[in-house]
């Protein structure tokens, strides 16, 4: 679903520069489940404009106002003016776990290969 700022008067955003954005918007998510904040594709190629910590994580037990971090990556200010979708949200299910100490973990073929290890030349 689109989010859309929230905003008593347009924000400008200058070059390299990250704001918080305000959406006006709270929600109570079910137990087990999380929403993520993604930036808009169209924000990003036309305007230079992406969303930072992406995705970002509402948890469960969040209850406050849902806030945007953008970043204008342009190399001119850009206005986010009251009403303009600037993110996307999704819901997911997410799963609780236990962690289990262990001496050793299993083998497998990739190892501890990081970075540029998944084979592409």
């Amino acid at each position: 679903m689109d989010i859309r700022a929230f905003l008593p008067e347009s924000l400008e955003i200058g070059p390299m520069e990250r704001v918080l954005v305000p959406t006006g918007l709270s929600i109570q998510l079910p137990e087990g489940y999380e929403a993520q904040i993604r930036p808009r594709s169209g924000l990003a190629i036309k305007h230079g404009i992406t969303c930072l910590n992406s995705p970002g994580t509402i948890d469960a037990d969040y209850r406050g106002e849902i806030k945007v971090i953008l970043i204008n990556l342009s190399l001119e200010k850009q206005i986010i003016h009251n009403g303009d979708r600037i993110a996307q949200m999704v819901f997911q299910q997410v799963e609780k776990i236990s962690w289990v100490a262990a001496d050793r973990i299993d083998e497998t073929q990739r190892g501890a290969g990081g970075f540029g290890h998944t084979g592409k030349q």
